[in-house]
């Protein structure tokens, strides 16, 4: 799972994916439209739990340890709520009613890790790489990731500029999920374009990288929005010869 912004454990349910099957996070940065479900998904995975599942494994920038410490730490913002889950008959019950079978209920057990550029995590057969994203320096370091596999390559961009580090990170990916937030044209007359990427921007990283298909994601609600949408994607075609994804909420794509 990458980032975890407003309501994306109820999308991941909707999806049919439940958050104990999630294993891994990875933040881009710590903006709250990219983190604000952070407590909810973490409670959700821990309450369903059974003792059966992996253990959750988080990673990010700067003050992903230390929002994750101050959310289900000894002291933190949740704590209340899962040492009464764990402490409760009630609770207990419905924990062994779920088929949890070990009391007392252990407490949520996350490993979060702040990570910078390079490699970041390595599974069986897959890993993970990080790149400086230019979003909102000094004030919040942000990250790209990449995801390799045997059957292909994704980077995400979280929210960056045009940069040469997301595109040395995507160099010849198999998709690029890439903010794009407005027109262009729009976002350089009103002075939006510094720490961001539009229609034209996301094109020239995704051409200057070489990758097979561009996914435009982080819309804002003017380029969601007729006729701006299909000038967006001919501004789009005209600098970027790859497939063009303009996604959609709860948009699912076999990558």
């Amino acid at each position: 799972m990458f980032d975890c912004g407003p309501a994306a454990t109820h999308k991941l349910v909707k999806a049919g994916l439940w958050p104990t099957k999630v294993d891994h996070l990875f933040f881009t940065h710590h903006h709250f439209d990219h983190d604000v479900d952070y407590p909810c998904f973490l409670l959700c995975r821990w309450d369903q739990s059974i003792g059966r599942e992996n253990r959750l494994q988080v990673f990010g920038p700067t003050l992903t340890e230390r929002i994750t410490e101050r959310l289900i730490g000894e002291h933190g913002a949740f704590t209340h709520d899962w040492q009464a889950r764990v402490g409760h008959p009630l609770s207990q019950r419905v924990y062994r009613n779920r088929g949890g079978t070990v009391l007392p209920r252990p407490g949520p057990s996350v490993e979060a890790t702040d990570v910078g550029p390079g490699c970041v995590f390595t599974g069986f057969d897959w890993e993970v790489w990080a790149a400086p994203a230019e979003h909102v320096q000094p004030f919040l370091d942000s990250l790209a990731y990449r995801v390799e596999t045997p059957t292909g390559s994704i980077v995400f961009t979280g929210d960056t500029q045009p940069c040469q580090s997301v595109i040395d990170l995507a160099r010849g990916a198999d998709a690029l999920v890439c903010m794009c937030w407005n027109d262009q044209d729009a976002m350089d007359a009103d002075g939006e374009a510094g720490g961001q990427c539009g229609t034209k921007g996301a094109a020239r990283m995704a051409h200057a990288a070489g990758v097979r298909r561009l996914i435009l994601s982080h819309i804002g609600p003017n380029l969601a929005s007729h006729p701006v949408m299909e000038k967006g994607i001919g501004d789009v075609r005209r600098i970027y010869e790859g497939e063009i994804v303009f996604s959609t909420e709860g948009l699912a794509l076999d990558l």
